[in-house]
């Protein structure tokens, strides 16, 4: 004899199916939380490895700074030493320079001539005097042009002098010849040549 199944089989079958996917999503809720989880995990941890090492360059970064900073001080330090270097041994030159400078005035100038004023400015020479005559003016000049330590004369005027028996007086510009290797060839401005008055020629 047959047996028939008088029991609701398709509702325990829907409770059963209803069951499984409850459990099937419970364990993808769990998953995806554990995914999630483990990717905040991850990411944090990849966030405080570059934060550490962002910091560690910083503190990198700094460090260089301040041996830049005693790079560029030492660097002032190196320049103002060779300032001082270059101050000392223009000195030195200048201390004999103008021993030649002197013995070549005293060298260059005529007889019947000598000086009441020298200025200096720069490498710049104003020469003020009294000559006998200004053909010795002349000479005087001639004398710089030849010169080793002087050069570029130029008359700034020569006059006979109220008493002639004390003859010209005169005022020249010359310009000091630099050493070798000095660089500053400095030279005050130049003044307007004048003639010579009618009564200075004698």
């Amino acid at each position: 004899m047959p047996r028939i199944n008088l029991l609701p089989w398709r509702e325990e079958q829907r409770k059963e199916r209803k069951l499984a996917l409850f459990v099937w999503l419970g364990f993808a809720t769990i998953g995806a939380g554990l995914v999630t989880l483990v990717s905040y995990l991850w990411m944090n941890s990849m966030i405080d490895a570059q934060t550490a090492r962002n910091e560690r360059l910083q503190a990198e970064i700094r460090i260089l700074d301040k041996q830049n900073e005693e790079i560029n001080d030492l660097e002032a330090q190196k320049q103002r030493f060779i300032s001082r270097m270059q101050v000392i041994d223009k000195l030195q030159r200048s201390r004999s320079e103008v021993v030649h400078v002197f013995d070549e005035i005293v060298k260059t100038m005529p007889d019947g001539t000598y000086l009441t004023a020298i200025t200096q400015t720069g490498r710049r020479l104003k020469f003020e005097g009294v000559a006998q005559s200004s053909t010795r003016v002349s000479t005087f000049m001639r004398n710089i042009s030849a010169s080793q330590w002087l050069r570029d004369p130029e008359l700034e005027v020569v006059e006979a002098r109220k008493d002639s028996t004390l003859g010209n007086s005169f005022v020249l510009y010359a310009n000091q010849i630099p050493l070798p290797g000095d660089d500053e060839d400095q030279q005050a401005p130049k003044k307007p040549r004048r003639t010579a008055s009618a009564g200075g020629a004698q």
